[in-house]
Formats: structure tokens, sequence, C-alpha cells
């Protein structure tokens, strides 16, 4: 669903090259506050996460009309990167876990189900909208944001949180449960088994927080070790114990050889807590979804994983949020998944199913190249699982 129009093409034409042609469809869906507006006021209205509706629409008429570009309607594959992979993942949960037909797998980088809870946890997020708009001063300010002239309220949603700053990756649009699209929190939906069975490809690039954690702006505020765990409280778990915060500073250290990028040591430290703050987020909002995700539904459906670290000594930013697309890593495992529901690529290292008993993922490495090795989802075990658990109590 993220994939820009050049990763696309390429895909496409070493697909014909194959002999194994696949067509690529690409949606436009409404984002941030046009997409996800939430609060109270959305809520009582019923609506919400247009932008999830209107990928889902798109997915419909693919279906209707799919036939007429020499597709496949029964065999339609969701996929994306990033935001990409966070909406198809959310795809797989919608209605209770109902594909209503529309797909059949998903191939999903660097994105899960994101730890929210209801649209009630945006409220702070429209009131700003609203205040900077005026329409807080209205009887009825969602009534007043609908008639505004666009560029007022462009104006608002631009002036609202993002990555670069200080917030870092706890972003102000994120999709949110609904009661009706997202029936529940997606992590509660995925332990209720409310995620449709379909195969699914789910992977990450080792370093995925290191380039939204190296904005200047969030910098200055986590320098210190008083103002980094002031940073952790206030934007990430503002409701969470004492007790509960002690344990996280002991899973993330302020030591830059346990920071990312990953296994570099004392290199690539760019501020102080930049490795520290890249290996929270990267893991709260990226590893510790995927494999939350992974654990309880590999016992009920085909699922594969992988992890690249690849550009691991290319800079600061390491095997970092993309760059296994800038590596051209996946192409045919994607053109094998779509075709086959199954990655796996004649002449290549076999690429054995993720279970709980055994979770493989395919390791990319720089050196030595091509042939990857097969590993386990194993790496900051107990840290990730503490997150999950957090994220479970204090979702965002």
């Amino acid at each position: 669903m993220s994939y820009v129009d050049a990763q696309a093409t390429r895909t496409v034409e070493k697909s014909i090259s194959a002999g194994t042609p696949i067509i690529f469809v690409t949606m436009n869906y409404r984002l941030s506050a046009y997409g996800f507006l939430a609060g109270s006021e959305v809520h009582n209205e019923g609506i919400g996460n247009f932008g999830l509706y209107d990928q889902r629409v798109a997915l419909k008429w693919i279906q209707t009309y799919i036939h007429a570009f020499g597709g496949d309607s029964t065999r339609v594959t969701i996929l994306g990167q990033s935001a990409g992979a966070i909406s198809a993942s959310l795809q797989m949960l919608a209605f209770g876990g109902d594909t209503q037909g529309l797909f059949h797998g998903a191939f999903m980088q660097s994105g899960a189900p994101v730890p929210v809870d209801s649209m009630l946890n945006g409220q702070g997020v429209y009131d700003l909208i609203s205040s900077k708009t005026g329409c807080d001063k209205t009887l009825d300010s969602l009534k007043c944001l609908r008639e505004i002239p666009l560029e007022q309220l462009k104006s608002a949603v631009d002036a609202s949180p993002n990555f670069v700053g200080p917030e870092g990756l706890h972003l102000a649009w994120p999709p949110r449960a609904d009661g009706i699209f997202l029936q529940e929190a997606p992590m509660k939906q995925i332990l209720a088994g409310k995620v449709s069975s379909i195969p699914i490809v789910s992977g990450n690039c080792d370093d995925e927080g290191t380039g939204f954690s190296i904005s200047p702006l969030l910098a200055i505020h986590v320098l210190t070790e008083d103002s980094y765990r002031g940073w952790i409280r206030d934007v990430w778990l503002p409701n969470a114990t004492e007790d509960e915060l002690s344990k996280l500073w002991d899973y993330y250290p302020a030591d830059p050889t346990q920071g990312s990028p990953f296994d570099t040591g004392l290199n690539n430290t760019i501020y102080t807590n930049y490795k520290r703050v890249s290996a929270f987020q990267g893991d709260i909002v990226f590893q510790a979804p995927r494999r939350f995700m992974l654990k309880h539904i590999a016992s009920k459906q085909k699922v594969w994983s992988y992890l690249s670290k690849r550009l691991k000594l290319s800079g600061p930013l390491g095997s970092d949020h993309g760059s296994d697309l800038r590596v051209n890593l996946t192409d045919p495992y994607v053109i094998s998944f779509v075709n086959t529901l199954n990655p796996n690529v004649d002449g290549t290292t076999a690429w054995p199913e993720y279970t709980n008993d055994t979770p493989n993922m395919l390791t990319f490495y720089d050196d030595p190249l091509p042939s990857p090795n097969v590993t386990q989802d194993t790496y900051r075990l107990l840290p990730m699982e503490y997150l999950s658990n957090l994220s479970l109590a204090y979702p965002i």
C-alpha cells in the first residue's frame, strides 16, 4: 500500500521476466486528520478510521474490476511497508477479522498492529485542532471542522505533532479502535483471535527506530538521564508506575553498545541517548508489535518472518526503516508469495515457516552476500516482551 511507483514498476518487471507475472494495484487513502481524526466527538457519531475504510473500498473495486486487467479476484494479496504494512495488518483485524473475501494473503514490511486504544485516546489532538481553527468556541466543533475552508483546517493539521518533533514516533494520527472497523484495541483483538486466518509474511529491519530518533528537536529533550526518563513518562507511558518504569530503564540502558544501530559498539552515538531512544522507539512501534502478532497467530495459519541487517555499517542509521526496500531485498519473495502464497524462491536459501516452537526468521546480512541465514526470533526477548505487556496495560 505504501510502495512508491518505482518499486512497484521494478517488481512487476521482474515478475514478467521470471514468467510469473503479477498485477500491482496501488491505492490512495486519507491520512492524518482527514483519515484518522479521533476524540469523543468523533466517537459519539460512530465514525472514524476513514483511511482504513478508503482502503477497503479500493479492495472492493479490485474485486469488481481486476478481471478487466487480466487479474484473478480470488488471488489478491495486500502488501505494504511502514504505514502500508500497518494498514495491511489492520485490514486483517477489520470487522473482527473478516476479510469479506477481498484478499487472501498479506506481505507486511516494517509494520504490524500498533499498540493503540480507543478513539477517546485521541482527544488531545482533536482539542488542539479544534483550538487552532477556532472551532472550540462553537456549539458543535465537529460540524465546524467539516465546514471551515480546507486551507484553515490544513494549517491546523500541519501544526500537529509529527515524528521530527519531540514526540518522536508517538504520532498524532494513528488508527484507533472505533468499535466497528476495529472492534477492540488491536492487541486485545489479537489475544481474542479476531484476526483473519490467511498466509502472511511479516518482517523488520534491525534498526527501525534510528531514522525517527535523529531529529535535533527530539534530541534536546532526551540528553540527560532525567530528561530521557521524563520523555518516556510524559510522551509514552504517563500512567505507568515508577516500579514498572524502573524495569524499562534496565531493559533499555544508557550504554550505547546496547543501543541501535545494534551491534555497532560505541559508534554512531550522534547525541547522548540517541542509540537508547532509537532502540526503544524501534521496538515499541515496530519490532514488539510484529512479534506479538506472530506469536498469537502462528498456531492457526501459515506465517513467515524475516529480519534485514543490510546496510548496517552505512552510517548512523544502520539497517534503518525502509533499508530493505533500498536494496531491493524482498522483490523475488514478494513475487513468489503473490503467485503461490509461499515466499520461497527456487535456488535460494529455504525459508521455513514461523512457529511458536521454532520462530524462524530469514535474516539478511551485508556479509556474506547474497545468501541469508535462518535465525530465531529471540533477540531482545525480555525487553520486547516487557514492552508488549506495558503496551497492553497502557496503549497509546
